[in-house]
């Protein structure tokens, strides 16, 4: 019988993206999928998480164990905190989707760049970056960004705009850091239109580092 692994969606656009990388790295794997759009539209909301968004993702990852399924995989940066609230609760791994991005940036430089269009994601992966340094016992400097009004420019139908902010903003940062980290999955689109000579440090995006990294998981499963 072939695996399941759940992945919990703040956007369910985001099903299709993980349909896909499932089909590359995880072939023999039956992907089962929670977009609760929900969860991101309350904490834009409330401007952070509240005890009922941990509840929530904690109720997803139970149902996933009871159905089954033999790892969770979270797709948003914004929900990553619930992920250590949760892990307790079940038998089976629950993984944030950034941290094997935070992880290979740290093995790639100490001056650590970290962009979002959303406050709601800068904070998190921002968090996670010293979390993880100091259990790999690094320094590090982080500079955060929020790419301001590029998120409302993309919910005012003005996607030219916001990934021009974004461009502006990645080419500021890569001034003075050694690799950059993209705290929403959604902006290495915009990255990837970036010049080879723009392009003077590494930018790193969660969803296949994490792909990688389930796999692994899974792999040392019995």
């Amino acid at each position: 019988m072939a695996k399941k692994v759940l992945f919990i969606h703040t956007v369910s656009s985001l099903v299709g993206l993980f349909n896909e990388l499932c089909k590359e790295f995880l072939p023999d794997v039956e992907p089962l999928h929670v977009a609760d759009e929900m969860l991101l539209k309350l904490v834009l909301a409330q401007g952070g998480l509240s005890p009922f968004i941990f509840q929530r993702v904690a109720e997803h990852v139970i149902a996933a164990e009871r159905a089954g399924a033999s790892a969770v995989q979270c797709t948003c940066s914004s929900i990553s905190p619930c992920v250590d609230a949760a892990q307790p609760l079940v038998g089976i791994p629950v993984l944030k989707i950034d941290q094997p991005m935070v992880d290979e940036a740290l093995r790639l430089g100490k001056r650590i760049g970290v962009a979002a269009t959303a406050p709601t994601t800068l904070k998190p992966t921002t968090d996670l970056v010293r979390q993880r340094a100091r259990f790999h016992q690094v320094e590090v400097e982080v500079e955060a960004r929020l790419c301001e009004s590029a998120y409302q420019a993309l919910f005012s139908g003005d996607p030219q705009t916001h990934d021009e902010i974004v461009r502006q903003n990645l080419r500021d940062l890569m001034e003075r850091n050694e690799v950059i980290l993209l705290a929403q999955a959604s902006m290495a689109r915009v990255a990837e239109t970036l010049s080879p000579e723009e392009r003077q440090v590494p930018i790193l995006a969660s969803p296949r580092l994490a792909m990688a990294h389930l796999k692994s998981i899974l792999a040392n499963q019995p």
